[in-house]
């Protein structure tokens, strides 16, 4: 499908492949590897003479339905699926990068992508320098001869800062670097990375792209350039999306214009409901007129996107009161869920990080973050009101 159509359209109807059984949803193919017709035939695929599908840890036509459809959302020539969030960036970096080369990464990331970067890709002679997620001129200082790499995800986690993926571009490129941009909190339909001079997409397909919790799956996207050598990594160590899980995703892609629509919609009510609440200090969401980059965040992105984070008075101890007298929304570190999820960063998802590097990130022990769902926004109010 072209790029004249729709997001909406092309969630629904791109990459779709029909069987000579001619069905009308996307068929789930669960098998571990494909017949060949003879000898010749599968010299020919296995050397890449002849297209086709070889074996599932790198070939399966549900898998490719679904990199297909994300593809065209993206915006990307090639979408590489993998069996998680931290295993795309794996494969990206280990595609990409060589021993003795060097990353440029934003201070405020996930901590597993932190971990990632400081405890397993640094034993095999990759560096990386952290830098402001926001102050665009410590990515040009950061800057060495063996730079290879600029790693961002906006809007962070947790605290929704937005990066100027343009004017970051401008800098990765004078140095021959690629930018590479966690696009899991908008997805597709709120924000193109590539537009707007990334190299790479990264997705944890885990979060929004299912929409429901169900599965796990990951995805980089790019150049056809770009992927050769992450799809070669993937096709040599296999951290691979199953079948049944891309056949969720496709799933999960149908309704994703809805659901992010509907889940910065309500963000947007609860941000500044909790902006209004005595006992909330500070409400980061990049919907709020008071956010430190909402202008940036609107040239940027359609809206806000569902993470609302708010830091209450007290520190930790308010924070967990607040947390344990939910009784409707889901204490887990998961978000992009129809259900309401919520939890205390620095004790899950940053745990595992320094207390220099939550500080540095500015992830407090007041820090409480909300993936918000889909049900009333009044119930939600409702729930945190208690420990409020």
């Amino acid at each position: 499908m072209t790029e004249s159509y729709q997001p909406e359209t092309l969630a629904v109807r791109a990459g779709t492949v029909r069987s000579q059984f001619g069905e009308h949803s996307e068929a789930l193919f669960l098998t571990s590897s494909f017949v060949f017709e003879s000898a010749a035939q599968a010299a020919a695929r296995f050397i890449g003479e002849e297209p086709g599908n070889i074996y599932s840890r790198f070939t399966n036509p549900t898998v490719t339905m679904f990199e297909e459809r994300l593809a065209a959302l993206e915006g990307a020539e090639q979408c590489v699926a993998t069996a998680s969030g931290m295993s795309a960036i794996l494969a990206c970096v280990m595609g990409v990068l060589k021993a003795g080369d060097h990353i440029v990464a934003s201070v405020s990331l996930f901590g597993s992508t932190v971990n990632l970067f400081n405890n397993v890709i640094k034993k095999f002679g990759v560096e990386t320098t952290y830098v402001s997620a926001t102050i665009v001129a410590e990515w040009q200082a950061a800057v060495r001869a063996n730079t290879r790499l600029f790693f961002l995800e906006t809007p962070s986690n947790p605290l929704t800062e937005i990066s100027d993926i343009a004017a970051i571009s401008v800098i990765a490129k004078s140095c021959g670097a690629l930018l590479a941009v966690d696009n899991c909190f908008c997805t597709p339909i709120l924000q193109r990375p590539l537009a707007l001079g990334a190299d790479i997409v990264i997705h944890s397909a885990t979060k929004y792209i299912d929409g429901q919790g169900r599965v796990l799956g990951g995805a980089v996207l790019g150049s056809r350039k770009n992927m050769e050598s992450v799809y070669g990594f993937l096709r040599t160590t296999g951290p691979t999306m199953s079948a049944f899980n891309a056949w969720i995703f496709l799933k999960g892609l149908e309704t994703l214009k809805l659901r992010m629509d509907a889940h910065s919609a309500g963000s947007l009510e609860l941000a500044t409901w909790l902006e209004a609440q005595p006992n909330v200090a500070r409400v980061f969401y990049p919907g709020l007129p008071s956010h430190p980059q909402h202008e940036l965040a609107m040239r940027q992105q359609k809206s806000g996107g569902g993470i609302v984070a708010f830091e209450v008075k007290g520190g930790k101890e308010a924070a967990w009161r607040v947390i344990d007298n939910t009784k409707m929304l889901s204490i887990t570190a998961n978000l992009g869920d129809t259900r309401t999820t919520i939890c205390h960063s620095a004790s899950t998802t940053h745990a595992r990080i320094s207390p220099e590097a939550r500080l540095a990130a500015g992830i407090s022990d007041g820090l409480i973050r909300i993936g918000v769902g889909l049900e009333a926004v009044i119930d939600i109010q409702n729930d945190l009101a208690r420990g409020l």
